[in-house]
């Protein structure tokens, strides 16, 4: 619904916003914000004409879709503070006259008394719009990067391991992820007539729940690839199927266990809207907490890598023939700084008030070009990637024109971790 204060509109921002991750997946809109508070003074407002009855004399109480007048006798003029809602722009009064006619119009009109004029939500808009054209930018190059990084990792039959088959698993949840934020985009803001504010359809559920389950899964394969990297420095062991078992268990099964549960509660106990506003809902918890929980263990394996790494790389304690592979390591798993969700652990432990704007920026534009990064990381700058695309494109040109090239004979692949 849009309301409309003397003529000015207040209406939901249909530019507003994907999947959230931790604190800012919890808030509410911000325009929302506008439309919930308001609905939340019409409740008190008619519970308080109800509870008034009938008075034959002067002016009757009612809501005027923003303030709630009260009963009044003739001649009196009454004052009323401006909506709570706009109390972060100005603090002023609103006053009526109650005449014999009924009520006069409010004076002055709410959009000058209020301070609600169009600059705001034009900068609002505009922030917002910006916003969504980066992520949008962001996740449909990450998209296209990451469908063709698998694709390499499938087709070259001697890039098959248990390292990559990871990392595959890593790239469909960015890429999952990619596509819950376009199919979540058109169903809640389709069109500009569609109030998600208030919209609460099958189809808008479903695909809140699946950015939901993609977003945890993203994390959860994260944990994944930082618990592989822990067990590759502490153990050469070779991982069996059942190790690779149990990474997709954690990866893919887990988040299903939460998302089932949190499905369960939203129906029993709080089915509103579109299960997309979480704001001081106890039952968040269920999603949110593991994520956290998900974001803390990976810094601490991070921490444990530098660790780990510091003491591999001791001079004293470095033989010749594995410096070289500690080394490389060392630098495969350095770029991996900003993919371990390190930067998670700032933003977790901050009000969620704290500079949305920011947070907004940080979390929606930079995290949409994090599959980007991965798959250059993981695909693109590795080398045994890189040696087989060349051994590959060696061969055809030998199949297709007899050229036969020196690097192609005899070329074998070295494996950092």
């Amino acid at each position: 619904s849009t309301e409309t204060v003397s003529g000015h509109k207040i209406e939901p921002n249909p530019n507003f916003l994907p999947c959230f991750p931790l604190q800012a997946l919890s808030s509410p809109h911000p325009e929302c914000e506008y439309i919930f508070q308001l609905e939340k003074e019409e409740r008190r407002c008619l519970q308080y004409i109800s509870e008034q009855g009938n008075r034959s004399t002067g002016c009757r109480p009612f809501w005027d879709a923003v303030t709630c007048w009260p009963h009044a006798v003739t001649g009196e003029t009454v004052h009323r503070a401006c909506p709570a809602v706009f109390s972060l722009f100005k603090n002023s009064t609103v006053s009526r006259n109650c005449t014999t006619g009924g009520w006069s119009r409010p004076f002055p009109p709410y959009h000058i008394a209020c301070n609600v004029d169009d600059d705001i939500p034009e900068t609002e808009q505009s922030y917002f719009a910006t916003v969504k054209l980066i992520y949008t930018i962001g996740y449909s190059i990450s998209l296209v990067v990451l469908a063709v990084a698998v694709l390499i990792l499938l087709l070259f039959r001697k890039l098959r391991c248990a390292r990559n088959f990871i990392h595959i698993q890593l790239f469909v949840t960015f890429i999952l992820k990619s596509v819950a934020v376009f199919i979540k985009d058109a169903t809640l803001f389709s069109s500009d007539d569609t109030n998600h504010c208030t919209l609460s359809t099958f189809a808008c559920k479903v695909s809140v729940v699946f950015c939901h389950y993609c977003v945890m899964a993203n994390f959860f394969w994260l944990l994944v690839e930082a618990l592989y990297l822990n067990s590759l420095l502490l153990s050469s062991l070779y991982h069996s199927r059942r190790c690779l078992w149990g990474f997709s268990l954690l990866g893919w099964g887990v988040p299903v266990l939460f998302i089932v549960l949190w499905i369960g509660s939203r129906v029993y106990f709080e089915d509103t809207e579109c299960w997309d506003i979480n704001e001081d809902s106890p039952y968040w918890w269920i999603i949110k907490g593991p994520i956290v929980v998900s974001i803390a263990v990976n810094f601490m394996l991070f921490m444990n890598i530098i660790r780990i790494l510091i003491q591999k790389l001791n001079p004293r304690l470095i033989q010749f023939n594995n410096s070289s592979q500690y080394r490389r390591l060392t630098k495969s798993t350095l770029l991996l700084i900003p993919l371990f969700g390190t930067h998670y652990m700032f933003f977790n432990f901050l009000p969620d008030y704290f500079n949305i704007n920011l947070r907004l920026c940080f979390e929606l534009c930079m995290g949409s070009f994090q599959g980007l990064l991965v798959a250059i990381l993981y695909c693109f700058l590795n080398q045994e990637v890189q040696k087989e695309v060349h051994m590959q494109w060696f061969r055809w040109q030998e199949r297709s024109y007899g050229v036969v090239s020196p690097a192609a004979k005899g070329s074998q692949m070295d494996t950092p971790f």
